[in-house]
């Protein structure tokens, strides 16, 4: 399967094809034969709009799961403020994505630090957060099956073991997540997706990174450009155009 939003195009109308029904994490023994359809925003919230869009054109809802740690984007910033309200509009889930490792420290508790995003994400958002994914986990986090009262956890066994588990992570599907549905040989499917992977067109890995990598630049001077009166007389027109270059004299 390709990284393209046509091959996910495609990859919804498989699932419809094969009988089964999109569900969520609270609905989900609604039909005997469903698909949850989850997306960690690593990255991009830009990136996770375009795919929800897409879903929604598609008649699809999905789960969003939003990292408050994150160093590449603010969740409470007013561009990101707004992507997340577009998506939650179009009639998608919000969870909270947690980080361990932001609370890496001896003594922790994890379940406290849990409750709290999910407190801040559900005050910032004005929208009930009854569900999270852990962002990079590992072994131990997920088999000491997190049991929180109130929120719904992705990696339990009910959705990580009671499933047929499918990503693609890193960009890379460790199945082949279509020929999984068409061959029908289970009732349930959790899916796992990163819009952060997918474009108009096929790119490679290191593409998609470079590229991430080289706007990133462009992004931080349109943010300066808003908070500073004429940025161009500071660092002339070819800083501010280059976005990471500067005037030279």
């Amino acid at each position: 399967m390709q990284f393209t939003y046509e091959a996910y195009i495609q990859l919804l109308k498989t699932i419809e094809e094969n009988g089964y029904s999109f569900c969520n994490y609270e609905n989900y023994l609604r039909d005997k034969e469903c698909v949850i359809l989850r997306h960690d925003i690593d990255y991009s919230l830009e990136q996770a709009v375009k795919l929800a869009r897409i879903e929604h054109e598609h008649n699809v809802s999905s789960t969003y799961f939003v990292l408050l740690s994150s160093d590449f984007y603010n969740p409470a910033s007013s561009s990101s403020y707004r992507y997340l309200h577009e998506i939650i509009r179009m009639g998608h889930h919000v969870g909270l994505h947690f980080d361990e490792t932001a609370y890496a420290y001896d003594g922790y508790k994890l379940e406290y630090y849990i409750r709290k995003e999910a407190r801040i994400l559900s005050d910032l958002l004005d929208v009930n957060i009854n569900s999270f994914s852990l962002h990079r986990p590992n072994q131990k986090t997920i088999e000491t099956e997190l049991s929180i009262p109130g929120l719904v956890n992705s990696y339990g066994n009910e959705f990580f073991l009671g499933f047929k588990y499918l990503s693609d992570s890193r960009r890379r599907w460790r199945e082949p997540v279509d020929e999984i549905i068409r061959s029908k040989a289970y009732k349930r499917l959790h899916i796992l997706t990163h819009a952060f992977w997918y474009h108009e067109t096929d790119q490679a890995i290191e593409q998609t990174i470079t590229e991430f990598i080289r706007n990133a630049g462009t992004d931080r001077t349109r943010c300066l450009q808003e908070n500073i009166t004429a940025l161009d007389e500071i660092i002339g027109t070819a800083g501010t155009q280059g976005g990471t270059r500067r005037k030279t004299e």
